[in-house]
């Protein structure tokens, strides 16, 4: 799928209208840091993408010196959701909440327990019956979340992808939630797949090459190496033009992210030539493909048409 400035056509699915993607997140700031660039590209090739933010956040930690005041703690929750809003903005694309509460992440050995109430002790189908309203009014025919490890151990990243699987089985079966709408079945399944080994050691090499230091040397020293999880990438889409609309909606999450940190250490012409893609992992199909595919919606049936912005559906 080509920018507006390259192709001046849209893709449209089957039945005549834009291509859809939801992509599932645990916390404001996570669609910023997994695939931003990539829904950027769609969005600007005539798509609608909704993100579905499974927590405000509430528990999250000031991790830019600039705003770690008092004031800042006591209104994390409504600073998180203005830094959300701003980020929807920049990206394109549509947000709502799905209105659970931040469980933190647990610190110290042993690991002390969950705060009651949180997102990751929600009862797994129970909770998915949220994500399943969206999916039925929405409609989108590819859904991208965390994987079961949710990219690091948080265990809202864990829940996320737990309750994502089920809402997206549960969406397509008449019988189940009935009352959030008729049944819709998701045509592709992803996990996000972006922190992984072979990226971080190009931009490593890239970086020596360039006489500049480095800021995954120890990160990539203490890697346990996994062949299974590298053969994992399925999906490898071309965004980099997008990589300066990312790193805006990143800073857009002033509370969590340094701009002076570790996500801007690398210049981002270095990152557009080392590594060019956002990678994720087919984990579903109902349609056929071709792997490595260079297009979330490899697959579907779709096709061209004059853009007309009007032709958007309301959600």
């Amino acid at each position: 799928m080509g920018t507006m400035s390259e192709c001046p056509q849209i893709v449209l699915d089957a039945n005549g209208r834009p291509l859809r993607l939801l992509a599932v997140h645990a916390h404001p700031d996570d669609e910023s840091s997994k695939g931003a660039a990539t829904m950027a590209k769609y969005v600007e090739a005539g798509a609608q993408v909704m993100v579905a933010t499974c927590t405000g956040g509430e528990r999250g930690s000031i991790l830019n010196p600039r705003m770690d005041t008092p004031e800042n703690w006591a209104n994390i929750a409504t600073l998180r959701e203005a830094e959300m809003a701003r980020a929807k903005e920049i990206l394109g694309i549509h947000q709502c909440w799905l209105g659970f509460v931040d469980s933190g992440l647990p610190e110290g050995d042993p690991l002390p327990p969950l705060p009651e109430g949180c997102f990751a002790l929600e009862d797994v189908d129970e909770a998915a019956g949220r994500l399943v309203r969206v999916i039925r009014s929405f409609r989108p025919p590819v859904v991208v979340t965390s994987d079961e490890n949710g990219a690091d151990p948080h265990p809202d990243h864990i829940m996320c992808h737990r309750i994502t699987v089920a809402a997206v089985e549960a969406a397509a079966d008449p019988t189940r939630w009935p009352e959030h709408g008729d049944a819709w079945q998701v045509l592709k399944l992803y996990y996000d797949k972006n922190w992984h080994f072979a990226r971080y050691q190009a931009l490593d090499e890239a970086m020596h090459a360039h006489g500049l230091e480095s800021p995954y040397a120890e990160r990539l020293a203490t890697w346990a190496k996994s062949p299974e999880e590298q053969l994992k990438l399925t999906t490898f889409v071309p965004c980099a033009e997008y990589f300066p609309v990312r790193d805006a909606a990143l800073k857009a999450h002033a509370t969590q992210v340094d701009p002076d940190g570790f996500w801007f250490a690398v210049p981002l012409a270095i990152q557009q030539a080392a590594w060019p893609t956002e990678d994720y992992q087919l984990a579903r199909s109902m349609v056929p493909t071709e792997i490595p595919e260079s297009d979330l919606f490899a697959g579907l049936n779709t096709h061209t048409a004059d853009r007309l912005d009007t032709w958007f559906y309301s959600i």
